[in-house]
């Protein structure tokens, strides 16, 4: 347990490094952050599935696809969201993801939730309106493209259930890499800002810490059981938000934290019940 709880603060930190450097990087065109942050990741990626011998194109490449153009869309969306938003508050509230995911689930899968676990997302989402209705400095704009981003991140999680065991958990990220590369580099193609100094390593270290804070999230999710270790991944707020005050400067009202404790204390909550949840 000690090395799976190693394992998740290594990942949430390279996460929260990774959405801080997008948020200093926001001269940059949406796009062009997108295209360096996948294009990282697919290189390491690509390289270790072909070092080990693993078919790259997998097996459920239509849902593969699928959620490669979901994923894109909450990545683009979160970025845009980091223009408006301090970045501890824009992660707290892509993280109602998964909220989302399972009311998708409910309907797509057939799969059944508690009562309690409705309770706790209505919880969410009032931590979401005393964000936004007692704090003035949250940009309507912002907080639109965050809760359109978790939205699409919550589909991702469903199609990744999906697609199961059928195929490598790194070809189905790889597929979301390629087609960000892709997409990315030709959407940025005539807004392009040739990065200079410092920005090279920024913008060229973001796939870097995307893929080793999923390799290490990863690691944690397959040597403890799930219910122990995701709630650490909310340590990813914690990081970033500490990043944001001593970095950018951002301040937090007393609104601003109730709202962001209510999301996360109902969104851990709900991932221990959920759990205990027979299939």
């Amino acid at each position: 347990m000690k090395k799976a709880i190693l394992f998740m603060i290594i990942s949430t930190f390279s996460f929260s490094l990774m959405n801080s450097f997008v948020k200093y990087l926001d001269h940059f065109p949406t796009f062009e952050i997108v295209f360096f942050r996948t294009i990282g990741s697919l290189i390491l990626g690509t390289s270790y599935i072909l070092i080990k011998g693993i078919p790259i194109l997998g097996n459920s490449r239509k849902y593969m696809i699928f959620r490669a153009l979901a994923g894109l869309t909450a990545m683009s969306l979160f970025f845009m969201s980091l223009k408006y938003l301090p970045v501890g508050t824009a992660v707290s509230l892509r993280y109602l993801a998964p909220v989302y995911a399972a009311i998708f689930a409910v309907f797509l899968l057939k799969e059944r939730l508690k009562p309690i676990q409705w309770f706790l997302f209505l919880f969410a989402f009032a931590g979401v309106l005393v964000l936004k209705g007692f704090d003035n400095n949250i940009n309507t704009t912002g907080l639109l493209l965050v809760l359109a981003a978790s939205v699409f991140s919550g589909l991702v999680y469903v199609l990744i259930r999906k697609i199961g065991n059928s195929d490598h958990p790194l070809v189905i990220v790889n597929y979301f890499m390629f087609t960000g590369t892709v997409i990315g580099g030709i959407l940025s193609i005539n807004n392009w800002v040739n990065p200079v100094g410092v920005d090279w390593l920024l913008l060229s270290s973001l796939g870097i810490f995307g893929f080793f804070g999923q390799v290490f999230m990863t690691k944690a999710f397959q040597i403890a059981k799930t219910n122990l270790v995701a709630p650490l991944k909310y340590i990813e707020v914690i990081f970033t938000i500490t990043v944001g005050i001593f970095w950018f400067g951002d301040i937090y009202s007393p609104w601003s934290l109730l709202g962001i404790v209510m999301i996360i204390a109902a969104l851990i909550a709900n991932v221990i019940i959920g759990k205990k949840q027979p299939n």
